[in-house]
């Protein structure tokens, strides 16, 4: 014989009912809580002028506004080793409250994926917020001044014309794109490290103390417009790009150029980072409502008119991704079959 339904209590049921609303409101509460009256740092992986520099500072002056809070935000630059000493601080000392960000490198997961001992954090466990760009309207171009006797790629492999093109260190994309146009191409360049950053190279271009460098064109558009425009730089071949950029679009992408599978496969992998050009990232373990509330703040960021209108008037790229689709990215990467990693690794690794 079963027993007779246990009666509820109406007064339990309406205090559980205000428990839960309490509990709800406490939640959101507690973000807006955090972030309120507080500094969170954003770090930047180069020095200061250069592409990620000013873009995580076009994002340090903005995003505030869109977290509960409105937290300042400050831009504290890190660099060194190509990325990997901010991926390192951010994974291994950095807060894991969400009171620390920071704009990457995109090559700097790449490079965690490759093995690099220099490299000490998962990309995996990252907690990635979005990026700025997946450069849907930006290329990786490689450009010599005007004035080199290379009028286009084809003359980088003809005898008696060699290029120096300056770089960062490893890790870097310039530094690893120079090294794929050597080794995978057959063109006559000479990487030449050791520069802190763009900025720095355009000085050296300027120079003659080298010839070229390989940097995107949005970066070039928002530090060297006035070079740009007045012609004194000769883009030779785009990377990152399945197609032609219209705005280049007399310069072939390194895809055009390649036939071989192997190099194919290879290629891809190189290129998998410019899809998410500047991701935006916070340490592993950040609270999950925390992360909720970066991710949204920063997609309402990019769909902001003041926001809009100055990535207009300064030139930046901008085609956003959410967290969920870096994410994504990171993951490919992470599953390249190991044969292309690693010749792709030994590639890179033969900077001199």
């Amino acid at each position: 014989m079963g027993h007779p339904p246990t009666k509820c209590n109406p007064i339990i049921l309406l205090l559980a009912l205000l428990l839960c609303l309490w509990a709800r409101a406490g939640f959101a509460q507690s973000i807006e809580s955090f972030f309120k009256g507080r500094t969170v740092t954003l770090l930047v992986s180069t020095a200061p002028g250069g592409r990620y520099d000013l873009n995580g500072r076009l994002v340090a002056r903005h995003l505030g506004a869109f977290l509960p809070g409105h937290p300042n935000i400050v831009v504290e630059n890190l660099p060194g080793g190509g990325g990997l000493a901010l991926g390192n601080r951010l994974f291994n000392s950095s807060p894991r409250d969400g009171s620390v960000i920071a704009v990457m490198e995109p090559g700097t997961a790449q490079v965690a994926v490759e093995g690099d001992p220099n490299a000490r954090f998962e990309p995996l466990k990252m907690t990635w917020i979005g990026s700025l760009s997946s450069f849907a309207d930006d290329a990786d171009l490689m450009l010599v001044n005007a004035s080199h006797p290379a009028k286009n790629i084809a003359d980088l492999k003809r005898p008696g014309i060699s290029a120096k093109l300056g770089a960062v260190s490893p890790g870097s994309t310039d530094l690893t794109f120079a090294i794929l146009a050597r080794d995978l191409f057959g063109l006559n360049v000479e990487p030449v490290r050791g520069y802190p950053g763009a900025t720095p190279i355009f000085l050296a271009m300027q120079s003659g103390e080298v010839d070229g460098q390989i940097i995107n064109l949005s970066s070039v558009r928002t530090s060297q417009l006035a070079l740009w425009n007045a012609g004194k730089m000769r883009p030779l071949m785009q990377f990152g790009r399945l197609t032609r950029l219209a705005d280049v679009a007399d310069v072939p992408t390194a895809r055009e150029l390649v036939s071989d599978p192997k190099a194919l496969a290879l290629l891809d992998f190189a290129e998998q980072p410019f899809f998410m050009a500047l991701p935006v990232a916070a340490p592993p373990e950040v609270p999950a409502d925390r992360v909720a509330a970066l991710r949204k703040a920063f997609m309402e960021m990019t769909r902001d008119p003041a926001f809009l209108e100055e990535v207009r008037v300064g030139h930046f790229d901008l085609s956003p991704i959410d967290g969920e689709a870096v994410s994504k990215l990171v993951a490919g990467l992470a599953a390249t079959p190991r044969d292309v990693v690693a010749r792709f690794a030994k590639m890179v690794a033969a900077a001199p």
